[in-house]
């Protein structure tokens, strides 16, 4: 099966509908799927839902889906820094599910694994969850979780081989392996190709099982606050 394409939009060929439910790797501008994302800004795909950590910031990430009105519902933990977020959430523009950072890693996780539910301590007692089933094990209160299962999951690695092994970088491995286990398509994004058994496979930290397409392209390296002091 063809895995390497030429280019985002000839990865995402076949792949993007109206309404899609879209799982994104990255945590802060690091580790964003930036190629795949503008390629689904150029193709006009709307009314979208996305699962990600966050949603970048006002002219990066998902910010730029927000631009544009691409967005109908976002799924994350942080929202914090894209003024545009901020001002489509409070105007109802956009619908949003908060939920804890650890429980969306589970969320995703356990969709890639076939897991539709899980029960968890975190958000007891709390919004996070109203409306959730509750149970009581061992005398301690749990609320019940699902697992998500999207159209399509889009993330970023360092290195693949040929059959779609990826290597992630430092903290880029974030959301990314977790987000591409739970989509039916998983589309990556990488700066380095190799050919297949060029890689350790005791270094490979998400299998080529869970990739369906790759594209290798050149990636902006962005810093989210820089501090710094006079020398």
């Amino acid at each position: 099966m063809k895995k390497i394409y030429g280019s985002a939009t000839e990865a995402l060929d076949g792949l993007l509908f109206d309404g899609m439910f879209i799982a994104a790797g990255g945590f802060g501008l690091c580790g964003i799927p930036e190629l795949l994302l503008d390629a689904i800004k150029d193709a006009g795909t709307k009314d979208l839902t996305f699962a990600s950590n966050n949603a970048g910031v006002d002219d990066f990430g998902i910010g730029i889906l927000l631009q544009t009105r691409q967005v109908k519902k976002m799924i994350s933990s942080y929202v914090g820094e894209n003024a545009e977020f901020m001002r489509q959430y409070l105007s109802g523009e956009l619908e949003l599910e908060f939920n804890p950072q650890g429980t969306l890693a589970e969320r995703m996780r356990a969709g890639g694994c076939g897991i539709p539910g899980f029960y968890t301590k975190t958000g007891v007692g709390t919004v996070i969850a109203e409306g959730k089933e509750h149970k009581d094990f061992d005398g301690e209160t749990y609320i019940m979780e699902r697992g998500i299962f999207a159209d399509l999951s889009i993330v970023k690695a360092w290195k693949a081989d040929e059959t779609g092994n990826l290597v992630f970088r430092k903290t880029a491995r974030n959301f990314n392996p977790p987000a591409a286990m739970c989509g039916k398509v998983c589309v990556a994004e990488v700066e380095e190709i190799v050919p297949t058994g060029s890689l350790d496979p005791d270094h490979i930290h998400l299998p080529g099982i869970y990739v369906h397409r790759l594209i290798q392209g050149e990636h902006e390296k962005r810093i989210e606050q820089r501090t710094t002091r006079a020398a």
